[in-house]
């Protein structure tokens, strides 16, 4: 992986979505190709993201306040919105990867008929889902713990580095 495989992206407070004060939105890629992409999930566990899932991203803004995200893109090709209404947009395509911090909205605002993700989360935390933020949500986002390891590399990642772990 080249560091002109990774965009790193920082979100202020909108008003409505909180985004994350600290940590920024990493975007990884081709982190996988069309033949590793298989192995999304084992290389995610391995590296301590767990309680996966496979689908889609819901077409409204939301965040996590009870844990960070990574989103792996497995299948297809989508439009992301990051950051709230007045964010950022990604394409997100088949072996591509957005590590999203606790807070941090993001929404699908189009994609191809087939696109598909897995959904991850360090250590198997369990995740919400907000569309406001509230003083419990802001609360809640400052104690989500930094991650062990880089969803992709593990102990030596871009990600501990970026996020100061």
């Amino acid at each position: 992986m080249q560091k002109e495989d990774i965009q790193v992206l920082y979100f202020e407070d909108d008003g409505c979505i909180p985004n994350n004060p600290n940590l920024p939105l990493v975007i990884y890629k081709a982190v996988f190709n069309e033949e590793t992409v298989r192995k999304a999930e084992t290389v995610l566990r391995r590296h301590d993201w767990s309680n996966s899932w496979t689908g889609g991203v819901f077409p409204y803004h939301h965040f996590h306040s009870t844990t960070h995200e990574v989103l792996v893109a497995v299948k297809g090709k989508a439009v992301l919105r990051f950051g709230g209404e007045q964010g950022a947009d990604a394409v997100l395509e088949t072996g591509d990867a957005a590590v999203i911090p606790a807070g941090t909205g993001h929404k699908k605002l189009s994609g191809s008929s087939d696109f598909t993700v897995i959904g991850a989360y360090p250590g198997g935390r369990q995740y919400d889902t907000k569309t406001e933020k509230n003083d419990r949500t802001l609360k809640e986002i400052s104690r989500v713990p930094l991650p062990e390891y880089d969803p992709f590399t593990g102990k030596t990642g871009p990600l501990l580095k970026m996020w100061g772990k």
